[in-house]
């Protein structure tokens, strides 16, 4: 369940208009409505309450519940850690306690997800983002030695993987079947992506199940081999391991492992010492304890790094960097895998692909790569953010995907002008990360979404994105086709996201945007007015004038050769 304080809407209006403005999440705030409500959110209760304010003490308001949020109505705004106080009288606690729990936890009461109810319509489609077939194509496959196989159309290869995979040519079905018996969770290598130029492949998978006993499996070895000889320039195939050496050989107790040398002649292994979920969920926790409700100036530096957040950042960075320049140089194509290859795999290779392929870092390239290597894959959203759970000790939660996008952030910093995107569109990510407004992110993996018929059911995020993409615009933005991006993972250069992990904090003075970035915004949108203005005063003057065969057919044909230094 998602919770806000009244928010705070952009009015524009005369003494004649109808009063109605739109709140930051593109709600419709209507003065009249004691809340403003999505399409297909209900009102369940209100009261009224005594706001136990960490910063300001008591602040008189009046809760709202709804089937979707927690709405608090009072005179301040920045509220998210929430705590109240009621009258004693009716046992209105309690009531206001059940309803809540209700549908905080709408899985747990056997209730659906505000995004079955949620009946926003948008002009853009999001669910028609990504198409694989169509992704694969932009990357020149299929090709002479990469093939598009649906051995998985149903989903028996693999539960948790797509339907369509990109297989070597050389490797029947058969083979394949195979070579899942020695995978785990039957996560065989698959092609991620393809060098335009060297024809260098990432590739994913999960570990080889290789046990206590060191078992081999010479059609998993043969497999390696054939996706090493779809590139003849290359003698030894990288695979690297997300995990710490130690913590892959004790997963051999539980059957699992990795490639070693003696069965694996043509490859060579590497460990990138990224730790697991269970690590990231508590070095996030610690990071809340130093940002909310305190946030102690003296020991600032000192209290971060003891939360370690940035240095599991500078590692994770690190290891697509070392994907990426192995690719990129043409030294070698790259397997990478962790455990079960839908965590610490998918932030690597997303990332590798990121640093390598500038498509990705415009909006909607940014989306389809979510789709392909995050949703599609199987990264287990509904495991790792709980939606609708209320068993908040869940071993499963963890915050792979933020991290992810903590790492895009950070890459942005680095390079301004390189993503077609800007903060909002992290953060707005994010935040519907949590709040099961969309069905993006619900669920584990394809066919769970299948079945459940999520696509056809819900909202897409990407509808709300791409219907006013301006908002989500980076104006710096420098589109260019080739140039491979190498951020510097050095603590250094990280730092933490103040903006997304301190903004509720409101004695932290928010980072304040760009005066140059303002001022450019500023300009383009004088630009456009004058532009605008232009058309209208052609489009005047060419009603007047007799047509003639030369004359051109339209406004925006009177001025192609219109430009500006903004």
């Amino acid at each position: 369940m998602a919770s806000a304080s009244a928010p705070k809407c952009n009015s524009h209006t005369s003494d004649n208009e109808p009063v109605q403005s739109t709140s930051q999440d593109g709600v419709n705030c209507d003065p009249s409505e004691a809340v403003p409500r999505l399409p297909g959110e209900t009102l369940i209760t209100d009261k009224e309450v005594i706001y136990i304010c960490p910063f300001n003490g008591p602040i008189k308001g009046r809760v709202y519940i709804t089937n979707y949020r927690l709405y608090l109505r009072s005179l301040e705004t920045d509220m998210r850690n929430l705590r109240f106080a009621l009258k004693q009288e009716g046992h209105s606690r309690r009531d206001m306690f059940e309803i809540l729990t209700k549908y905080a936890f709408p899985l747990a009461h056997s209730l659906p997800l505000f995004a079955f109810l949620n009946e926003e319509k948008f002009n853009v489609d999001g669910w028609m983002v990504y198409n694989p077939v169509e992704e694969y194509r932009r990357q020149g496959l299929p090709n002479h030695q990469w093939r598009i196989t649906f051995i998985n159309k149903c989903y028996e290869l693999c539960e948790t993987y797509p339907a369509l995979l990109v297989v070597p040519y050389r490797a029947s079905d058969d083979d394949l079947r195979r070579v899942a018996a020695f995978r785990s969770r039957n996560r065989i290598p698959v092609l991620s992506w393809i060098h335009p130029e060297n024809k260098m492949v990432i590739v994913r998978c999960s570990q080889p199940l290789v046990g206590m006993s060191g078992k081999r499996n010479k059609d998993d070895e043969k497999y390696l081999d054939v996706i090493r000889e779809t590139n003849r320039q290359i003698s030894k195939l990288t695979i690297y391991d997300a995990r710490p050496s130690v913590n892959a050989v004790a997963n051999k107790a539980t059957g699992g492992g990795y490639e070693s040398d003696d069965a694996y002649h043509n490859a060579e292994l590497f460990f990138l010492d990224i730790h697991n979920i269970h690590v990231m969920r508590e070095s996030l926790k610690k990071v809340k304890d130093i940002v909310y409700p305190n946030v102690e100036e003296s020991h600032w530096l000192s209290s971060l790094e003891s939360t370690h957040w940035l240095e599991h950042i500078k590692l994770v960075l690190t290891g697509a960097i070392q994907v990426a320049d192995k690719v990129s140089s043409g030294k070698s194509s790259v397997l990478v895998h962790c455990s079960d290859g839908w965590d610490r795999t998918a932030q690597l290779t997303s990332l590798a692909m990121l640093m390598l392929d500038s498509f990705y870092r415009s909006i909607e390239g940014f989306e389809i790569l979510v789709q392909k290597e995050w949703i599609s894959f199987g990264h287990k959203f509904a495991s790792r953010i709980g939606h609708g759970d209320k068993n908040h000790a869940d071993a499963d939660r963890s915050p792979i995907f933020l991290q992810f996008v903590d790492c895009v952030w950070q890459m942005s910093k680095q390079f301004p002008t390189a993503f077609e995107f800007n903060e909002r569109f992290l953060i707005t990510i994010l935040d519907h990360l949590y709040s099961c407004r969309f069905g993006t992110f619900l669920l584990n993996c394809e066919s769970a979404r299948e079945k459940q018929k999520v696509a056809e059911r819900t909202v897409s995020l990407w509808s709300l994105i791409n219907s006013n993409k301006e908002k989500f615009k980076n104006p710096f933005y420098t589109k260019e086709i080739n140039r491979v991006l190498y951020p510097v993972a050095s603590m250094r250069h990280l730092e933490l996201w103040v903006n997304y992990y301190i903004r509720w904090n409101p004695r932290i003075k928010q980072q304040q945007p760009n005066a140059v970035e303002q001022r450019y915004m500023e300009l383009l949108a004088l630009r456009d007015d004058y532009i605008k203005r232009l058309e209208e005063l052609q489009l005047a003057s060419s009603s007047k004038v007799p047509s003639t065969s030369t004359s051109p057919s339209s406004p925006s044909q009177m001025v192609p050769h219109l430009q500006t230094h903004f």
